[in-house]
């Protein structure tokens, strides 16, 4: 029996799948850690952490198997959009914290670029836009901010490029990582763009001039740490990819046309297509699976998951103190009880705006809020605005992508941790018009990369692709009642953010 090895490092935790040829899940392990969050608005993390959880995760797998380390034919690894990337000296030595995707300290760089460079050319040439989301700008605040370390840096390389590098001594950088940084990858040449390296004044010997497609091989895994991970030397270990698309690859998302919405800490809503979407607000990158010639077309709220964690803990005591009491979860408790809200909780309304706000809105500077208080609501309404919330971003996300598509699938897949709760998928289904269907199987980013592993070692076929490992399930069906109401309350939503856009920026200004 023959084996693949996937791994996502994510945000809050590290995941590793041991699976077979016909995707059955062997063994898995995770490790989670946290964000680092030094001042309002950053958020960065420290390679070691990953590549800590990495070892840890695969060698657990390992040991839980039981297999042959033979048998193991490949290992992929999906990581979190890194941002700025590691700033790494000359030895490879990380030389400061990666600003990740959630960071959104560089406002400034984002005023800068709009002020001295051409915006049209930009969209153009590397098929996004300019926010404080983009890696581009974060490279920027590098160069202002911490001279010294700018000075020391040779590469900026993204996580899984640096993990890969570790486990390999082989130095490169996958094309959906490196689009995913906007500003400085030429979408249509599928390579670094020289142009926009020499407009922005970042030099081009900082982007390692190997790039991979996700599935081919960076190296084969080193003598030392093949017995640190109980895995064979040599084994081949794959340049990986962004862990939205690779998701999106385990839902067997390979047509263009098919879209999925990963619900976890954040929302990434994407479609596949073979053309860019600057302009209505989305981002670009070569998909995962064919990358040469499709790309993934997503936008998202930095604050999906995160907002339901952040109500949860700061406003739910009573339903954690219960849960503890009686062995249930605080989230089914929540849940039960908001099953009980109409459709539209009672005239609340919430943005999820916690982190600012990535597509289509893009704006470092939005604040979330709860508009239509009084004094009949309780608790349990304002937890059904957040996922409702939510909701409205993803319908938001999905109203600008179809602008930019030929056509999308007349059903959503939804994958990630909001598709354990059945009220979210309804809440989705109503608020989008959308049946919403999930995975019958738990779907994550490293079974995506299991996936591309067993491609690219010939496990799986070009033809089976198309199908991939999972089966999806009709989750929720939208219902007309609640489709007219969410109809109602969505046109107000569209309303919220302009007119209290001065108010958030006056606020983030003192």
């Amino acid at each position: 029996m023959n084996y693949v090895m996937g791994v996502d490092i994510g945000t809050q935790s590290t995941k590793a799948l041991l699976v077979d040829a016909q995707g059955t899940i062997i063994a898995q392990h995770r490790q989670g850690y946290s964000v680092d969050t030094p001042k309002v608005r950053w958020a960065e993390q420290w390679p070691q952490v990953w590549l800590d959880a990495v070892e840890n995760c695969v060698a657990q797998c390992m040991v839980k198997a039981g297999v042959a380390k033979d048998q193991v034919q490949a290992l992929c690894i999906s990581s979190l959009y890194g941002g700025s990337g590691i700033a790494v000296d000359g030895q490879m030595t990380p030389l400061h914290p990666c600003l990740i995707w959630m960071d959104r300290r560089a406002g400034e760089q984002v005023a800068w670029v709009r002020e001295h460079v051409d915006l049209d050319r930009l969209f153009t040439i590397t098929g996004n836009s300019v926010d404080s989301y983009y890696g581009f700008t974060k490279m920027l605040w590098l160069k202002q901010h911490q001279p010294a370390v700018w000075a020391k840096t040779r590469y900026l390389l993204p996580p899984n490029s640096y993990i890969n590098w570790c486990l390999t001594g082989e130095l490169a950088v996958d094309h959906s990582s490196a689009g995913n940084i906007g500003g400085v990858y030429d979408m249509a040449a599928r390579g670094w763009s020289e142009t926009m390296l020499a407009a922005l004044d970042i030099p081009l010997a900082m982007m390692p001039q190997r790039l991979l497609y996700c599935g081919e091989v960076v190296g084969g895994l080193l003598e030392d740490w093949a017995t640190r991970l109980g895995l064979q030397a040599g084994m081949p270990v794959l340049a990986g990819g962004v862990d939205a698309a690779m998701a999106t690859l385990a839902a067997g998302v390979t047509q263009p046309g098919n879209h999925v919405a990963m619900i976890g800490t954040s929302m990434c809503w994407g479609y596949l297509n073979q053309r860019v979407d600057a302009h209505h607000g989305l981002v670009s990158m070569p998909h995962v699976y064919n990358g040469h010639r499709d790309l993934y077309i997503f936008g998202g709220a930095i604050t999906a998951g995160a907002s339901v964690s952040w109500f949860r803990e700061q406003f739910c005591q009573a339903e954690e103190q219960q849960a503890k009491a009686s062995g249930q979860d605080s989230l089914v408790l929540l849940e039960q009880s908001a099953m009980n809200i109409p459709a539209g909780s009672e005239g609340v309304l919430f943005l999820p705006y916690l982190m600012g706000e990535r597509s289509p809105v893009w704006d470092d500077r939005a604040s979330g809020s709860f508009v239509g208080l009084n004094l009949y609501h309780s608790r349990i309404h304002l937890y059904r605005a957040v996922l409702e919330g939510v909701s409205f971003a993803l319908r938001h996300n999905i109203e600008a992508g179809t602008r930019g598509a030929h056509s999308l699938d007349p059903r959503l897949i939804v994958v990630g941790g909001a598709s354990h709760s059945d009220l979210w998928m309804q809440i989705i289904a109503d608020v989008t018009r959308l049946p919403v269907y999930t995975i019958v199987q738990e779907v994550e980013a490293a079974l995506g990369a299991a996936l591309l592993a067993a491609h690219t070692v010939g496990l799986v076929s070009d033809g089976a692709m198309d199908k991939g490992w999972v089966h999806l399930a009709l989750r929720a069906e939208p219902k007309a009642e609640n489709v007219e109401a969410y109809d109602r309350v969505f046109a107000e939503y569209l309303k919220l953010y302009p007119a209290l856009r001065p108010i958030m920026h006056n606020l983030q200004a003192t």
